[in-house]
């Protein structure tokens, strides 16, 4: 039988709901063989991950990265990278740094007009690493929103919207040079999620290629058919691996562990190029 195999997750070490611990053991009863913890900008999470491995699953060790191209917001899903490696290592504190600035301005915009959200609510929703998700709970708290999604909107807290504050990102083609020099492998989260704002075109997916991208996450909930279709034909034809995952997030977003998997070949593509970390197994 092949194995079941999730690479894009989130846990409450990023913008989460599920902590590291419960989020193995949830995904092994999902069914699921491999799992890839990627929380935002942060490795935090990997060590708990690891200890409660549960049996039968193995956890690659990964982090999406906030990216830009051409003023374009995009994400860097990087694998099996070093860790303690400087040059990355410190950019992503300074990612994680701008993430935590841009929430308390956003925070600090709402309560400037007299919205009821307070930075140590949002600081105690998050339990960690705090991201605009936790703002979006503050407001869900407050009865100014319904949900997540409606906090994502231009009156709130969406891109470019009314309470929205940009963050420092990591220029794409430098990020994959850093993963690369880290010992890990890149690959495109989601690059055609319209719903999210603009997307990249493919000239900027054949110059991410040709700076070391490995893959393209194609089978993801963002992606409609017609996305797919031309995703893995850009993929055959620049050589890239095919990816597919449940970008879980917990409650966050109704979006079921699994909800797609990687094949089987591809994931032992990537894993095999990777020279940073090897895959921990229960």
């Amino acid at each position: 039988m092949p194995r079941r195999i999730d690479l894009h997750t989130h846990s409450t070490a990023s913008d989460g709901t599920t902590p590291p611990a419960r989020l193995v053991a949830e995904a092994r009863a999902a069914g699921l063989d491999v799992l890839a913890l990627t929380d935002h900008d942060t490795t935090a999470g990997w060590a708990e991950a690891a200890d409660a491995l549960p049996a039968g699953l193995s956890l690659v060790r990964g982090a999406e990265i906030s990216c830009t191209a051409g003023g374009i917001s995009l994400h860097l899903l990087a694998y099996l990278f070093d860790p303690d490696e400087p040059a990355f290592a410190d950019r992503r504190h300074e990612l994680r740094r701008s993430r935590l600035a841009r929430a308390e301005r956003m925070v600090g915009l709402l309560a400037d007009d007299g919205h009821p959200v307070s930075w140590d609510q949002v600081q105690e929703l998050a339990g960690g690493t705090v991201g605009r998700p936790h703002v979006a709970q503050a407001l869900i708290d407050a009865g100014l929103v319904r949900s997540v999604e409606e906090a994502f909107t231009a009156e709130w807290i969406g891109t470019r919207g009314r309470y929205w504050v940009g963050k420092d990102d990591l220029e794409v083609l430098d990020a994959i040079r850093l993963v690369a020099g880290a010992g890990g492998v890149s690959v495109f989260a989601h690059p055609s999620a319209s719903k999210r704002g603009r997307t990249v075109g493919d000239d900027v997916i054949v110059a991410m290629a040709e700076a070391g991208l490995a893959g393209l996450e194609v089978d993801h909930v963002d992606h409609d058919e017609d996305a797919r279709r031309h995703l893995r034909g850009l993929a055959a034809d620049l050589g890239l691996l095919v990816t597919g995952s449940s970008d879980f997030h917990g409650t966050n977003k109704a979006i079921p562990l699994a909800r797609y998997v990687t094949d089987e070949a591809s994931y032992d593509d990537l894993v095999s190029r990777a020279t940073g970390l090897p895959v921990v197994a229960a």
